[in-house]
């Protein structure tokens, strides 16, 4: 039996953690502060319940397989709810005009029939981009995301090299260029091209491959766990316990220790310091760090065990910041659907004020609100609801930190005030201001501080060309023998379904395994 910890008890941890276990390992999750979840945080206050982190329920084929590996299934773990529509889409207005809206409904035949009543002919052209969405999420599920990429063989299929032009296209374009081509209107655009805000990228920076997302939010529809994704990681907790994990909380891992073996870095154990300063020593055969892949290369490690120093993040690009945003509301808001999007007309306007030159919060910003009480109750006080709204602003943690009703920094403080104002006008709720009863906001200095996040972006390394597949930081250490990353900072990439796979790619690595698809489930 192998002694294993696992750092970080986010939901990459938690899923390294379990599916280790499972496989025979005595299993140690270390995690620094006094709750799991990571980035799947939560902030409770006057019966308000705010998931300050994941909200989008996507890929849902990636939780069953995840929930299969572990012997359960989605339907055991999670009550899933279907959202009619998918989400809801309000274009910036001009002048004392009301905003533009579009509802996205749920099922591939009434999006097609939508997209229809906006621009004459979208519908057939909608089926065609589908078709190849689908595909190319297909070939990406079979060859890419679960791919350890140890072996070149596993991409040497007649499937891939029959595909060798079309893929070199989808990744030789760019998203943004890649949508013009086949439709006009600027919001139907702009519907196909915010999944790469998903993926923490500038459309006209990610591959046209990503057109795949489309697969998921347009062809399979949109869910919601109830309980929001602090429940997934509530059952994921219950999961990894159930496998054996040892879970210790306000446990912060200061430095992964190595020794020399044979001529070669290996693991040799971990620095802890507790709640209280204290300082320990333990032994481990074998770690996963879940932590940011930044903290854990510059910080955790000494130098010449470093196989992505400073001078490699100097290079990368990170996704965007967040300024975040949780309003407790009097009344309810059925001018919201439960996902809204509020899009600019100046997009790219938007995207250089966070990905450019000069960055800086954009004004006005293109945001995204959930309101997860209008299909959960739990969330929120009787005739209350629940808004949690997203700020993309660069990955800087001098931008500063949030706080409760008004208190945060005030560059902070100035965008939430400037969201409530546009959502209040935009969606045409004029007392929203005046009905907030709870108000609480983050900011890039909290991620930095809480999570380690590098630079303090809330997503991690951009999926650019260069830091998408096999060109993103891999899963298992260059420099240090027994030592692994999960997480959406390293393959497959950024959200929740990614680390999931990414905890599979750690046990594929471990177990030699160089295949490039899902691994088959035991019993």
């Amino acid at each position: 039996m192998t002694r294993t910890t696992v750092i970080g008890g986010g939901i990459a941890g938690l899923a390294s953690a379990a599916l280790l276990a499972r496989e025979g390992h005595t299993v140690r999750l270390l995690e620094r502060g006094p709750r799991l979840g990571g980035r799947a945080g939560i902030l409770e206050r006057d019966g308000f319940r705010f998931d300050t982190g994941p909200s989008w329920y996507l890929m849902p084929g990636a939780f069953e397989h995840f929930f299969n590996l572990l012997g359960t299934t989605t339907d055991e773990q999670l009550d899933l709810r279907t959202l009619d529509p998918g989400y809801r889409v309000f274009a910036e207005p001009h002048g004392s005009a009301p905003a533009r809206v579009i509802d996205v409904p749920n099922g591939r035949e009434q999006v097609m029939r939508r997209f229809e009543t906006i621009e004459t002919n979208s519908a057939d052209e909608l089926e065609r981009y589908l078709a190849s969405a689908e595909h190319a999420s297909q070939m990406a599920e079979r060859y890419f995301l679960y791919n350890p990429f140890t072996k070149l063989r596993s991409l040497a299929t007649a499937d891939v090299l029959r595909m060798l032009p079309k893929l070199a296209s989808l990744f030789g374009s760019n998203l943004e260029r890649f949508v013009a081509k086949r439709f006009s209107d600027p919001a139907l655009r702009q519907v196909l091209g915010y999944p790469a805000v998903f993926l923490g990228a500038d459309p006209s920076r990610a591959p046209a491959m990503y057109h795949l997302m489309s697969a998921f939010d347009l062809g399979d529809g949109v869910k919601y766990p109830m309980g929001g994704f602090w429940g997934v990681v509530q059952r994921l907790e219950e999961l990894a316990v159930r496998a054996g994990v040892q879970i210790v909380e306000n446990s912060e891992v200061t430095r992964i220790l190595t020794r020399h073996e044979r001529g070669n870095l290996t693991v040799a154990g971990l620095r802890v310091r507790d709640r209280g300063g204290a300082e320990r020593v333990e032994h481990a055969n074998l770690v996963v760090s879940a932590a940011d892949l930044h903290h854990t290369e510059t910080q955790l490690l000494a130098p010449e065990a470093q196989s992505y120093p400073e001078s490699w993040w100097r290079k990368a690009q990170s996704g965007p910041g967040a300024v975040i945003l949780m309003l407790g509301v009097a009344g309810s808001l059925p001018e919201l659907e439960h996902h809204s999007l509020f899009f600019t007309s100046d997009w790219r306007a938007n995207f250089e004020s966070i990905f450019g030159t000069a960055p800086g919060i954009p004004e006005p910003a293109s945001l995204y609100v959930c309101r997860p009480s209008a299909t959960d109750p739990s969330v929120a006080p009787a005739e209350h609801e629940n808004l949690f709204v997203l700020i993309p602003v660069p990955a800087d943690a001098n931008l500063g930190a949030g706080g409760a009703d008004g208190g945060g920094d005030p560059s902070i403080e100035r965008a939430a005030d400037a969201a409530i104002d546009q959502i209040s006008r935009w969606a045409g709720i004029p007392d929203l201001r005046d009905r907030i009863v709870v108000r609480e906001t983050l900011g890039p200095a909290d991620f930095a501080r809480d999570y380690h996040s590098w630079r303090g972006g809330v997503l991690g390394p951009a999926h650019t060309l260069r830091q998408s597949a096999f060109f993103r930081p891999q899963n298992r250490s260059k420099r240090v023998d027994n030592l692994y990353y999960a997480g959406g900072t390293t393959r497959p990439g950024i959200g929740v379904p990614m680390c999931l796979i990414s905890a599979e790619i750690v046990l594929k690595l471990i177990r030699g395994d160089h295949s490039a698809g899902a691994t088959r489930s035991r019993t």
